[in-house]
């Protein structure tokens, strides 16, 4: 019998209407849809924990339905592949001090 390989798992964090998310995902890929990332497989902690996170209960809510999730380049401030998944969060009001690369002109365009 084949062992199985375990799933990758990556941390991805980007900002989101002034604040800064951490997700974890199983899947992401830069898609046919220009200048995004796609996030799929989006993991959350365990339901039969004692102790109930407050920011991955928040960001269940706000994922709930979601199958994949779209996120700019220009928002991504990086994404790490880690041994395993830890909480998802949401840092409110976070100072931005990382400058975002300058949007990529597509294919094929020019001035």
């Amino acid at each position: 019998m084949a062992a199985t390989k375990p799933k990758n798992v990556y941390k991805i964090m980007f900002h989101n209407n002034g604040n800064t998310y951490e997700l974890h995902a199983r899947e992401i890929s830069q898609n046919a849809m220009y200048a995004f990332v796609e996030v799929a497989d989006i993991i959350f902690g365990e339901r039969s924990q004692v102790v109930v996170d407050p920011a991955d209960e928040r960001l269940k809510a706000e994922f709930s339905g979601v199958k994949r999730t779209y996120i700019p380049l220009h928002s991504i401030i990086r994404i790490d592949e880690v041994e395993k998944e830890g909480p998802n969060r949401v840092m409110e009001g976070t100072e931005n001090n990382v400058t975002p690369f300058p949007m990529p002109v597509p294919p094929g365009k020019s001035d």
